[in-house]
């Protein structure tokens, strides 16, 4: 058996910020494999995650953003407490995502709330793009560009600007931010306004 010493303890709460008995028990199953222990981590915290999803979320807060005069941005994020809406994680949170409307301008917040006459267009337009292509493959260009556009117009599905690797998602963000404060997180509106 692995000795797990205190201080690789300390660093996986520090990178993860996991429970100390969790890091513990991570760094355990995983035999002192730090990346490892990070995985079984976020493996837990998501499903954990998916559990708090059903959960009533009535505080929170509303964030706002300004960028030089110009660009705007309001976002109302819930929690189930007040006592996590005041952490600093949530508050960055909030701080995150109100910027990237301000940079990625989303239309809608979910693909659930684009209207199906808007998605409708779409697909006429993606069709006629399409036409000379085998019928067999024109459903699967049709579904991968709807995803592309999902991917530009909603905000919960937009790539994160201030990720590098172009790989966390706005929910993904969110779903993150579930699972290490341990409470259903949603993001229930926004507003952007543009000068002229």
């Amino acid at each position: 058996m692995t000795t797990i010493s205190a201080e690789l303890v300390k660093d996986l709460r520090e990178k993860t910020g996991a429970g100390m008995m969790e890091c513990k028990k991570a760094l355990t199953e995983s035999n002192g494999d730090f990346e490892k222990a990070v995985d079984l981590l976020r493996q837990k915290g998501l499903a954990s995650a998916q559990k708090k999803s059903g959960r009533t979320a009535s505080e929170g807060l509303i964030e706002s953003y300004i960028h030089m005069g110009k660009i705007g941005t309001m976002v109302e994020i819930n929690c189930e407490t007040d006592f996590v809406a005041r952490t600093d994680d949530f508050k960055e949170l909030a701080k995150d995502v109100a910027m990237h409307i301000a940079a990625a301008n989303p239309l809608y917040l979910s693909r659930e709330d684009v209207p199906q006459d808007v998605t409708d267009r779409e697909k006429e337009i993606y069709k006629a793009q399409v036409a000379d292509k085998p019928p067999q493959v024109v459903e699967k260009i049709i579904q991968g560009k709807l995803e592309k556009f999902y991917t530009d117009v909603c905000l919960l599905d937009q790539i994160f600007i201030k990720d590098p690797d172009q790989k966390k998602k706005i929910k993904d963000l969110v779903t993150d931010k579930i699972a290490k404060l341990g409470e259903n997180i949603l993001i229930r509106r926004f507003a952007r306004f543009q000068l002229g």
